[in-house]
């Protein structure tokens, strides 16, 4: 699959401190919610191309801790948090904590609605508890770095079909 051939997110900041993300996926909404919570497909999609990502931990409950370490050219980058809500195949609610700035936590819920054709529409919000996170976040190229992201979920998606 070329880049072009790629959808792009749609990246909106909302109100004050939120960060609204929408995505639509050629892959049934069980797979997709599975690329989520897996632990062996992290790797496999999450980070920019030339990031290479570890699962440190992952444990997939309420309450659960997650952490993944990504190795890239500027170095190695640590983000962690917890799961809040957990409705499979429907909604992953987690904290998100980037190391290199700790102390700044958002909340990001997922959704993954069934478009009814094999696509699956994934809208993700972050809340963080300041306009200048947000902001901050924004900023700091989130929003290239989740493009080239889900381009490499399209690319798992589709070699699992």
């Amino acid at each position: 699959m070329t880049n072009a051939q790629h959808e792009k997110a749609t990246v909106t900041a909302e109100g004050e401190r939120q960060i609204r993300v929408e995505r639509v996926f050629n892959a049934p909404r069980e797979r997709v919610y599975a690329a989520f919570t897996d632990p062996e497909l992290i790797p496999k999609w999450w980070g920019r191309h030339q990031d290479m990502t570890t699962v440190d931990k992952m444990d997939v409950r309420e309450g659960g801790e997650w952490r993944f370490v990504t190795k890239s050219d500027d170095g190695d980058h640590a983000f962690r948090g917890v799961f809040r809500k957990l409705s499979p195949p429907e909604l992953v609610e987690q904290t998100f904590e980037w190391e290199g700035m700790k102390g700044y936590v958002s909340v990001d819920t997922a959704t993954f609605e069934d478009l009814g054709d094999g696509r699956t529409r994934v809208v993700s919000v972050s809340v963080f508890h300041m306009p200048e996170e947000r902001d901050g976040m924004l900023a700091a190229g989130m929003e290239a770095g989740l493009q080239e992201t889900y381009e490499r979920l399209d690319e798992l998606l589709a070699s699992q079909q």
